[in-house]
């Protein structure tokens, strides 16, 4: 394949201060794509984007809250006037809410993690796609395995990151004839900083001891960000990582297995984990 895909290419990056986005960001940095960060982190921003002109690409950082559609705005305008068009924009930011939802002490919370989960994908896509036809470019939406099989005590999550790949598909099949890609990627866990940011029902962090929830064999932001970019660079429609589509084709044959299944192994350890951490 060939690398120099993305030289030059025009990139927006959302969620870039950290974790998958920051590893996205160093790899099209290393093919010499043109880079716009966007996060909130404003200081971790100006940094990576530093770290990127070292590697000889251009790269802008731009402090957004993609939870906010006016920011989402800016953030193309600011694009185009320092780069002057997009080619690739890769909607990666995502935040996280544990809990059960009748615990919630209200919906403000719910409604920010879909706002930044869901929303902000498609304010991103919506005032990008009038560039992105002229380039015919690539939308990448960054979903997870939580979007097509679902877990407890995270419901403002699994719905936004559902919703998200929903949207795809059917912003896919509007662009048809556009020469405008839809990929959305859905990965399993990745080692990043994204469970030490977890929000508990009053909104707390969990902390560094949501690192706890990483198990040695997992994937780190780097791996991730290849597969991402791989799919982007082929166009495809969609990538599920593994244990994925085996527990999807699972599912339909015995959901109430599966159910238990992930609440027993994949979800309790988990939270095991995270808890010993805390009592250390």
């Amino acid at each position: 394949m060939d690398d120099r895909d993305f030289r030059d290419k025009i990139a927006i990056v959302t969620g870039a201060s950290s974790g998958i986005g920051r590893a996205l960001a160093l790899r099209l940095a290393g093919e010499g794509a043109r880079l716009a960060l966007a996060a909130r982190d404003g200081e971790r921003l100006r940094a990576l984007a530093e770290e990127c002109k070292t590697l000889g690409a251009d790269a802008l950082p731009i402090a957004t809250d993609v939870g906010d559609e006016s920011q989402c705005k800016r953030m193309i305008d600011r694009t185009l006037t320092e780069f002057g068009g997009v080619d690739i924009l890769i909607n990666n930011a995502g935040i996280g809410l544990g809990g059960r939802l009748e615990e919630l002490p209200d919906l403000a919370l719910f409604k920010r993690v879909v706002e930044v989960d869901f929303f902000g994908a498609v304010y991103g896509a919506y005032y990008a796609l009038p560039h992105l036809k002229k380039t015919k470019g690539r939308i990448v939406n960054i979903s997870s395995l939580g979007g097509k099989l679902a877990i407890p005590y995270n419901t403002s999550y699994v719905a936004g990151k559902h919703a998200l790949i929903g949207f795809s598909d059917s912003l896919r099949m509007e662009l048809a004839d556009s020469g405008v890609s839809v990929t959305v990627v859905c990965p399993y866990w990745v080692v990043t900083e994204f469970h030490e940011r977890f929000m508990n029902k009053e909104g707390r962090p969990t902390g560094p001891r949501g690192r706890a929830i990483y198990t040695k064999g997992m994937m780190t932001a780097d791996r991730c960000a290849g597969i991402v970019l791989e799919a982007a660079r082929k166009r495809k429609r969609e990538v599920v990582m593994a244990p994925g589509p085996i527990a999807i084709w699972l599912k339909l044959v015995a959901p109430g297995v599966v159910d238990k299944f992930i609440v027993r192994a994949f979800l309790s350890p988990a939270i095991r984990r995270v808890s010993a951490a805390g009592r250390t």
